[in-house]
């Protein structure tokens, strides 16, 4: 099984930006989609984007569109979420997950079957 691990999570200002990283110690992330997800108090988990084995971007969230940016770096076996003027709504758990065994983001963000922890974005002055 896939072990994903975030990391980049903390305190940051509104307006402020933050990077996020994933991944996974064992197996490499090259050949799967991988997704962006968070989770804000009390209320569900929401898609935000993801990311094909190809490159192809998808949106799951408009709230972020011109904002926040996912890329990957398959030499580090790492998916990146750049977060630039966080807003205070931005406040959430981000989790990062896997569709494995499957290359295509899906339209529609369900289907992930490997997550990892999850890391604490705080927006606050």
């Amino acid at each position: 099984q896939p072990h994903l691990v975030e990391s980049g999570g903390g305190l940051v200002q509104p307006g402020g930006s933050l990077g996020l990283s994933c991944t996974d110690s064992r197996f490499s992330l090259e050949q799967n989609a991988v997704g962006w997800f968070r989770q804000a108090p009390g209320k569900e988990r929401e898609g935000v984007l993801c990311i094909s084995s190809d490159g192809d971007v998808t949106n799951y969230l408009d709230s972020v569109k011109d904002r926040f940016t996912i890329s990957r770096d398959s030499a580090k076996n790492t998916v990146y979420l750049q977060m630039n003027n966080l807003q205070p709504e931005d406040e959430a758990i981000y989790y990062c997950a896997t569709n494995i065994p499957f290359s295509r983001c899906p339209s529609s963000p369900v289907g992930f079957r490997l997550w990892g922890q999850g890391t604490q974005v705080t927006v606050s002055s």
